[in-house]
């Protein structure tokens, strides 16, 4: 017997019940559950941030092809999801991403050639959690949830989570895809954050396909439902819409430093490009499809709606020469990056090296001293 794979009708399409504040044609909306107010210049601030962190995706592209990297995962299409919510965050909250969230490094601080030598080799991460508020990103699919909410069910035991004090109250946000959704992991993490009112946000990046699985095999209803599932709120958003992806996640924030504990959040987007360098999206989806999705794109509506408010050309060419200018940083940092020392693998591993692995560095430093080793 063959089963049906396709949801319910309507379940999946349709753009009625998404959160948006933005329209494709650069029209601003407005809903009464997520008020905001923006003004011209932080606009023209996020305007920025979309496209530097597009500049980031597309130059590590290139640098990928010509050799440079070994791999890199596209975030094409996806920068509102990741500038919207990276930018509702407070310094004191802390982020649990994957290997894709690089629009969220760069609200954090992080200089985004730091994100290439994971991507090169050379590191397994390259900046200090600590610092940034800033997990190293997480390979394993779905780990990450789990994370963050074993890291906000500790702020509840350390009384970080409602006082009403913006500078002491935080939370967690765990980033993931729409694949994810279907890892034991998260749901695991759904059970522990729910149960324990735990001040995590659940930020999903449904970005259509898990590599080349759609998602109408993934699920028969909106991911977002999955939430109540467990005992707490879902919402879904325009994932391209910059100004609604800002107004939910700062919502969630809030209500999980309030102490009210988790919210999913479904950021509905679509991976314009491949899921990573590896892979060649034409075999498993139409053009056309694609072409439809360009025309959501992130930045194109935030410019749109600027020129409208009265945005001149040397603010545009400004973010231009700066995206210049951050793609020849990226190149002159990745030409630089030293060989990786094998040896420092197993550094920051253990606290108290076990001595299996103790043995395995001896072997690799051993085999460093011979010509073999110091010819690599």
């Amino acid at each position: 017997m063959t089963l049906p794979m396709t949801p319910q009708p309507g379940a999946l399409d349709g753009e009625h019940d998404l959160v948006q504040l933005l329209a494709p044609d650069g029209t601003r909306r407005h809903d009464p559950r997520y008020p905001l107010e923006v003004d011209h210049a932080q606009l023209e601030g996020w305007y920025r941030d979309l496209v530097l962190a597009r500049r980031i995706d597309t130059e590590a592209f290139a640098l990928q092809r010509h050799g440079e990297l070994g791999l890199w995962p596209p975030a094409l299409g996806q920068e509102a999801a990741q500038i919207g919510s990276g930018r509702a965050l407070r310094d004191q909250d802390f982020v649990f991403p994957t290997y894709r969230q690089h629009g969220v490094a760069y609200c954090r601080g992080i200089d985004p050639a730091l994100l290439l030598g994971v991507f090169r080799g050379t590191e397994l991460g390259g900046w200090d959690p600590q610092e940034y508020r800033y997990a190293l990103p997480q390979i394993i699919i779905g780990a990450q949830t789990l994370h963050a909410t074993g890291y906000a069910m500790g702020l509840l035991l350390d009384g970080a989570v409602g006082h009403g004090d913006a500078e002491r109250d935080t939370a967690a946000i765990a980033y993931l895809g729409d694949g994810a959704t279907s890892q034991g992991d998260v749901a695991e993490a759904f059970v522990w954050a729910a149960s324990y009112q735990a001040p995590v946000v659940f930020f999903c990046e449904n970005n259509q396909y898990a590599i080349s699985v759609p998602l109408e095999r993934q699920t028969r209803v909106p991911i977002a439902q999955r939430a109540a599932g467990f005992g707490f709120e879902g919402v879904r958003v325009d994932g391209n819409d910059v100004l609604a992806c800002y107004a939910v996640t700062r919502a969630a924030l809030d209500a999980a430093r309030q102490g009210f504990g988790p919210t999913l959040i479904e950021a509905v987007t679509y991976r314009v490009g491949a899921h990573t360098t590896s892979d060649d999206p034409t075999r498993y989806r139409e053009d056309a499809e694609t072409e439809a999705w360009r025309a959501k794109d992130p930045i194109d509506r935030v410019r749109i709606h600027l020129q409208r408010a009265g945005s001149d050309a040397a603010f545009f060419a400004s973010v231009e020469a700066e995206a210049d200018q951050l793609g020849a940083h990226l190149r002159e940092v990745c030409g630089r990056l030293p060989e990786p020392d094998l040896v420092g693998l197993f550094d920051h591993v253990y606290t108290d090296v076990p001595e299996e692995l103790a043995r395995q560095r001896d072997d690799a430093i051993a085999w460093q001293a011979t010509d073999e080793g110091g010819d690599r």
